[in-house]
């Protein structure tokens, strides 16, 4: 009798015992074969350990929803995992697309103007948002290193189909003797998918490079001979890499691009 029992196990036990041999994802796929087969492989008998095993602060949660199955956080997690390893889509712009434009005042005239494609820019060998434009520093004439002066960096989208302005401040030029940089900075606005409220992290960043300097008693002036701007995050104090930067700059200037 025990012999004919043992042969005849009920389905669901034979069930019980191939689970414990079967990875996630073909315990979900056998899930599926009939509801009986899903009763019995989605129960949390199966599903705690290997949720525990796989995402055990999400595991840890059922306390907070005793209703809530391990199989159901299991696919929760899973499906978070996934979305955080795939990738961002490929910006809806290039750097083929941009002109950057950049004005420098001082307080009684206009100083430098210039505007470049930003394909034709020197860009950071290390892929990131960040480029040099050079100036012909011959024309134009010495600044006051105390000079308050009024900084525009503006970015265009190919056709005047789109302009945003990256960074409009001032502030007054101040170098040490060993200094040849001036540094201007600006906190960037969240996209427009996003509250205004939401600190976006970034800030647009420009800095002056000199060419050549006198100093005399009262007398301290610098050319300028060099513009870099980028993107620079503030919570590693590192510039974005390109597509980041061109995927920030593609909310503002592609009226259709957010989601």
């Amino acid at each position: 009798m025990s012999r004919v029992s043992s042969v005849n196990l009920p389905p669901w036990e034979v069930l019980n015992l191939v689970a414990h041999h079967l990875d996630p994802k073909t315990l979900a796929i056998a899930s599926c074969v009939s509801k009986s087969w899903f009763v019995s492989l989605s129960s949390d008998y199966h599903w705690q350990p290997i949720c525990a095993a796989h995402y055990p602060r999400l595991a840890n949660l059922k306390v907070t929803d005793p209703a809530v199955t391990y199989h159901r956080l299991f696919a929760v997690g899973h499906t978070a995992s996934k979305r955080r390893l795939k990738p961002p889509p490929t910006p809806c712009i290039s750097l083929d697309d941009l002109l950057f434009a950049v004005d420098i005042r001082t307080k009684d005239a206009p100083y430098l103007t210039v505007a470049k494609l930003a394909n034709e820019l020197y860009a950071d060998p290390n892929g990131v948002f960040r480029f040099d434009i050079d100036v012909n520093h011959e024309r134009f004439g010495l600044i006051e290193l105390q000079e308050e002066l009024k900084i525009t960096w503006t970015v265009v989208l190919r056709g005047w189909e789109g302009v945003f302005t990256m960074m409009g401040c001032g502030g007054r030029l101040s170098l040490s003797p060993a200094t040849t940089e001036g540094w201007f900075s600006q906190e960037l606005p969240s996209p427009r998918c996003c509250s205004s409220e939401v600190a976006n992290g970034i800030v647009a960043d420009l800095k002056l490079g000199f060419c050549s300097r006198r100093e005399s008693t009262g007398d301290q002036r610098a050319r300028i001979k060099k513009v870099s701007v980028g993107i620079l995050s503030i919570f590693n104090w590192r510039y974005v890499n390109v597509d980041d930067g061109l995927r920030y700059l593609q909310h503002f200037l592609l009226p259709n691009s957010n989601p």
